[in-house]
Order: structure tokens, then C-alpha cells, then sequence
């Protein structure tokens, strides 16, 4: 199985895309792992939000594949303690066949086709993150899971 990471727009700050560069490079050893950037939208200044929504929702369903479970991070999702959702972890790692594909959606959410296709929501907090802040936070909890998994002592209970 691989994971992929799916967020929409880039990152403009240098320390964001530090981190997340930081811990993808930790979970290439664990598990194989990508993070993959949906470029942003153009003229966005002529859309409404839901104008927005619905076409990057197109995107991304362009972007997923035959076979992909594809889970939302989004804030009306599960929640997890950092042992839980390394369970869960460990559970798709046996069930999923192909891809796990985490999606973090732009500023105003998914769309309602996004959200028809996705398998499951998680949040990852019952706070709000922006967008390029969430990315380095999931991949350092997707890490800590990891060691979790494999019992080594990143995590401390």
C-alpha cells in the first residue's frame, strides 16, 4: 500500500514546506509515501466559494484513481488520539490494496461530489489549522503512528 498526501495550493511559507519535507523524508522508511500538490486555482477573485468547492472538487476527483480509498482530513471527521489512529493505520495497511489517499481540500472545503467519494473523514483537530499548517502536522502524526506501530519510543504515552 502507499499513502499519499492530496492538499490543493501551495505552500508559501519556507518553514511549512521545511517540515513537511522533514517528516516525508522519515515516513519513506517506514512506508512508501508522496505528497502530491493540486496547483491553485486561477481567478479565484471571480468565484464564489462554491464556485471554488466545485472546481477544485473536479480536481481532485481527476487526480484519484481506480482502487484509491480515499479519506477527507476534515474538521466534522473522526477524531484520534496518536494511538488510535496508528490502529487504524495499521488496519488499512492490511486492508487497502493500493492507495490510502489522505486529502487536506482549500480554504472553503470539499465539494458534495468529494465528499460522495470519499471512504471516511478524520479530523485531526476540533481546531482550525490553515491549510499549509495541517500538512507538516498530519505528516508528523502519519510518523508517529508509524513508530507506534513498529514500538519504537518517538511516542511516549
Amino acid at each position: 500500500m502507499k499513502v499519499v498526501l492530496l492538499v490543493t495550493g501551495k505552500t508559501d511559507a519556507r518553514w511549512w514546506n521545511e517540515a513537511l519535507a522533514d517528516y516525508t523524508g522519515r515516513l519513506k522508511h517506514y512506508i512508501p509515501f508522496d505528497v502530491e500538490v493540486i496547483p491553485d486555482l486561477k481567478n479565484v477573485k471571480n468565484m464564489t466559494e462554491a464556485q471554488q468547492r466545485i472546481r477544485e472538487g473536479e480536481l481532485i476527483l481527476k487526480y484519484l484513481q481506480a482502487g484509491d480509498c480515499c479519506v477527507l482530513l476534515d474538521e466534522r471527521g473522526k477524531e484520534f488520539t496518536s494511538g488510535q489512529f496508528a490502529l487504524y493505520m495499521e488496519k488499512k495497511m492490511q486492508t487497502v490494496a493500493k492507495r490510502l489517499v489522505f486529502v487536506i481540500g482549500g480554504a472553503y472545503g470539499f465539494s458534495d461530489d468529494v465528499y460522495a467519494k470519499a471512504s471516511e473523514r478524520i479530523a485531526v483537530s476540533k481546531m482550525t489549522f490553515s491549510h499549509q499548517m495541517i500538512r507538516p502536522v498530519f505528516a508528523e502524526q502519519l510518523y508517529r503512528a508509524m513508530t507506534i506501530i513498529r514500538g519504537e519510543p518517538y511516542h511516549h504515552e
